[in-house]
């Protein structure tokens, strides 16, 4: 599962799984495109210019650059989703691409590497997603009111006030609409791993914090597409094996 500020490490790890066919990238239409590295380096030469708390100031440079295998990079395009989730962050620009003096893609040369036999075959998968979310009052309007929303970044506002007033009062009662939205109506059976239940039982702070995510993730409108195409993807592996399974269950 990824988003829009899905970066780096993430986005190196989403690649590697769908380089070597090892799963299905799920989430926003692509990560957020950091395929660089930085590094701070100390202005003064008595301390040496490796220190990066260095008096007279620090300078941050980029030195190196991530590739996938298949030779592209990550930076600026990042990671494209398998099965795209419409969401509410997709015309923020908050993405690489959406600074101008970000650093170009590239790609070098590919790297011998076999894909994984998954037993599912990803066309299909992704045509059973779709023809979810095309059934899905809830996505579908989550589509339109980021469209919609997008628009009104680039649109002439009027200046009688009385307007401007409505014309704001209708992206406020959008926005609202979304947020009221992203949560399910009904909860998913959401339990932690055995050996986190009470990992931080010494922590009431930590401990209720976990509590609260996990209580969150029962609500969560993505984390339940995610887990019925894992349902997918397995029921064809099954059906590859002759085998009858019990669908997916979700433990953090």
């Amino acid at each position: 599962m990824v988003n829009e500020f899905s970066a780096s490490a993430s986005e190196i790890f989403a690649a590697a799984i769908q380089d070597y066919n090892r799963g299905i990238i799920i989430g926003s239409t692509s990560t957020y495109g950091k395929g660089t590295v930085q590094r701070n380096i100390g202005l003064d030469p008595e301390t040496g210019f490796s220190m990066s708390n260095s008096d007279l100031g620090t300078i941050k440079l980029t030195l190196q650059k991530f590739y996938r295998i298949n030779g592209g990079s990550t930076q600026l395009r990042g990671v494209y989703s398998d099965i795209v989730l419409p969401d509410n962050l997709e015309y923020l620009k908050v993405r690489e691409k959406d600074d101008p003096d970000a650093l170009p893609w590239d790609e070098i040369g590919k790297a011998s590497y076999g894909n994984w036999k998954s037993g599912y075959d990803l066309k299909t998968i992704q045509q059973m997603s779709n023809q979810r979310l095309d059934n899905d009052v809830v996505f579908k309007t989550i589509k339109e009111s980021t469209d919609w929303l997008s628009k009104q970044n680039d649109k002439q506002y009027s200046l009688q006030l009385d307007k401007y007033r409505k014309e704001q009062a209708a992206i406020r009662s959008t926005i609202r609409q979304l947020e009221g939205l992203l949560k399910l109506t009904g909860e998913l059976d959401v339990t932690a791993l055995p050996g986190e239940t009470n990992r931080w039982e010494n922590d009431k702070n930590k401990q209720e914090r976990f509590a609260q995510w996990l209580k969150s993730l029962q609500k969560d409108i993505y984390l339940d597409q995610a887990v019925k195409v894992m349902n997918d993807m397995i029921s064809q592996q099954n059906l590859v094996k002759g085998k009858t399974e019990e669908p997916a269950k979700k433990a953090f």
